[in-house]
């Protein structure tokens, strides 16, 4: 068992020589800067919480290609048990860390590419599955971070890849030779960029014959020459640069995104996936957003528990928690948190195998969980910010509070139920205005929003699922215009 630890991977990542820039400047050491490091750290609870007996089931599986003991974020699932397993790991995770822990979307492209490359080799004689599996067991025994990156720069939306005046802005095949593919574009809204280990590339859309240099998906190390990475801005993400732990909100943890800029990288055969096959295209993209669907379903209700746990506390600390307009509030946010996590077992429950013997997720009910997704977060923290007040938004820093003069009159004006001191009230207000307003906003709202797919992906996709002839030839049988 290759297992890392928490300090092994953080360790790994110092080995790495990525190019990156945050805020105007190219940083040599991403591990430590203090904008990335709060993502570091969630990712790493992905590896501290696997050595941990008591969640051995959720955090680790066997694997199907070696039999050896994996981390579960680069397994296989190979039964629907598989898939609820990896739905509680996520709530779990997002209970520990109250923010985005990036390796959902590498998880997800490695599911999706085992089977669309299993179906590609058997409809077109390609030995891509044979390829990505030699790749996976490198993944697994190294047991390394990937992150899937799907989004392209998409220029002007009303054209398609082939009709762009700059065919950079999706990412495309520049060059084939004997040893391999050379590639350029951009990926944008990479989670977790800055601490992966690999990148894995996929198409962002179906595409036609004549965009067979698009149809590309390819694993990279992330440090490989002509990679550069540029950090993405968060609300108030500057105050980790301050002398202040109380108005970060969430000090430990957090999530970060990257443009990751592709220009002319190499890339051997024996890391290509998928190089000109655009029949396949649409497949890929269809499976990798049905399983991070599925993903939001675990994920987002763990940050939720931690959101509406906060709530409860503010309540608590401010005197209203018995006011029965507070408890209709939180027992409002709990039925919206459950049901997208329902909708997230149950997608995960009607799985079925694919023909690689990889499971597929109910591709139908992982949609309902995303549209549903797209929406409750948004009104969770609505009716958290209801709760909480205005001092959400108008509350002193942590430097008046400690001020010789002016901290004493905080502490005493600011103080309410006795039993709560001034400081826990303004740390548990700093925490819901991190995930409803600042940093983690950006993983909790916003992401649920666009993440895997905008609502309206989601709509066509249920459009096309749906099967309404059945449901109409239900319909008329039971009217009895049909036997």
């Amino acid at each position: 068992m290759a297992l890392m630890s928490r300090d092994d991977y953080i360790e790994s990542l110092r080995g790495m020589n990525k190019r990156v820039f945050i805020m105007g400047q190219e940083v040599t050491n991403p591990v430590d800067h203090p904008l990335v490091r709060p993502s570091l750290n969630a990712c790493a609870m992905t590896y501290e919480l696997a050595r941990q007996p008591e969640y051995a089931g959720l955090m680790l599986a066997t694997s199907n290609l070696t039999g050896q003991t994996v981390n579960r974020f680069t397994h296989l699932h190979q039964s629907t048990a598989d898939l609820v397993a990896k739905v509680k790991m996520q709530r779990l995770l997002g209970q520990m860390t109250g923010c985005c822990f990036q390796r959902c979307v590498g998880l997800d492209a490695l599911n999706a590419l085992d089977s669309v490359t299993y179906d590609m080799d058997q409809a077109l004689g390609t030995r891509y599955h044979a390829t990505f599996r030699h790749y996976l067991r490198q993944v697994q025994e190294r047991d390394l971070v990937v992150d899937g990156a799907m989004t392209d720069a998409k220029g002007d939306r009303q054209l398609r890849p082939s009709q762009q005046a700059d065919p950079d802005l999706f990412v495309h095949i520049v060059e084939k030779t004997s040893d391999g593919l050379v590639v350029r574009g951009a990926k944008l809204h990479q989670t977790g960029a800055l601490n992966s280990h690999e990148i894995i590339v996929m198409p962002t859309q179906t595409l036609s014959e004549k965009e067979r240099d698009y149809a590309v998906a390819f694993a990279v190390p992330a440090d490989a020459p002509g990679i550069v990475m540029v950090y993405g801005r968060q609300p108030s993400d500057t105050r980790r640069l301050e002398d202040s732990q109380l108005d970060v909100g969430n000090p430990q943890f957090g999530g970060h995104e990257a443009v990751i800029i592709l220009d002319d990288v190499f890339v051997p055969w024996e890391r290509v996936f998928m190089a000109g096959e655009y029949a396949f295209s649409g497949l890929l993209v269809e499976r990798f957003a049905g399983y991070h669907r599925q993903s939001y379903g675990g994920c987002k209700t763990g940050v939720g528990d931690v959101l509406i746990g906060a709530a409860q506390a503010v309540a608590q600390a401010q005197g209203t928690d018995k006011a029965s307009h507070i408890k209709d509030k939180i027992v409002e946010m709990i039925h919206l948190n459950e049901t997208m996590y329902a909708c997230g077992i149950a997608c995960s429950a009607e799985g079925q195998a694919t023909a690689s013997g990889t499971y597929l997720v109910n591709l139908l009910l992982a949609n309902v969980c995303k549209l549903n997704v797209t929406r409750f977060p948004y009104e969770i923290a609505r009716l958290a910010q209801d709760i909480a007040g205005g001092l959400l938004v108008t509350l002193p820093s942590e430097k008046d509070l400690a001020h010789p003069e002016v901290g004493p009159y905080l502490k005493k004006y600011l103080h309410s139920v006795d039993r709560y001191t001034t400081e826990e009230r303004c740390r548990m207000l700093r925490l819901m205005e991190n995930l409803t307003l600042g940093p983690g906003a950006a993983a909790y709202l916003t992401e649920s929003m666009h993440g895997a797919g905008s609502p309206q992906a989601q709509r066509i996709m249920l459009a096309r699922l749906a099967d309404l002839e059945e449901k109409v030839r239900l319909a008329r049988r039971l009217a009895g215009i049909e036997q």
